[in-house]
């Protein structure tokens, strides 16, 4: 396995990988941003980011009218922003893979419900920015910056990568 010390990408996809919820944001067809929650379902190989979502649905007009999109994400160590394109993907073979019982709970028909269809996020940027889960690293990183009026820059890793 990569060192993710050595490897920002890899850790992106860790780091995502972990948290259940994305923050997914897609321009209206008006041109307002619109963001909502989706499960988070695991990155493929090749680094593209799945989602579930229902063909008829906001999600798949908006990315229809503008395939660009942002996901955010957060946990209690880490906060992760991604940037990339996004396209319905109707491959009934891949819902089955990567279906589970948890699903059921935003789509009661099951995956073969005809309006259950896939949302794929190339990502072409992400952004991370990470902390010690010791809530003493944090305090004290804070202290001294509070102390030597410098910005916290020791308390946690950032990182912004190509993907």
């Amino acid at each position: 396995m990569t060192n993710t010390q050595d490897d920002p990408r890899t850790k992106i996809y860790e780091l995502i990988d972990d948290i259940e919820i994305a923050m997914l944001t897609t321009t209206e067809v008006d041109g307002s941003l619109r963001t909502r929650p989706m499960a988070n379902q695991r990155a493929d190989r090749a680094g593209a980011i799945w989602f579930f979502t229902e063909k008829d649905g906001s999600v798949i007009r908006n990315v229809e009218a503008n395939p660009m999109v942002s996901l955010g994400y957060a946990s209690s160590g880490a906060y992760v922003a991604v940037t990339g394109r996004a396209e319905m993907v109707e491959d009934r073979g891949l819902i089955d893979e990567l279906w589970s019982e948890d699903v059921k709970a935003w789509f009661p028909k099951g995956k073969d419900d005809p309006n259950l269809t896939l949302l794929k996020v190339e990502p072409d940027v992400g952004e991370y920015w990470s902390f010690p889960s010791a809530p003493v690293s944090q305090v004290i990183g804070y202290v001294k910056a509070k102390l030597t009026g410098q910005p916290a820059d020791d308390i946690g890793e950032h990182r912004k990568v190509l993907l």
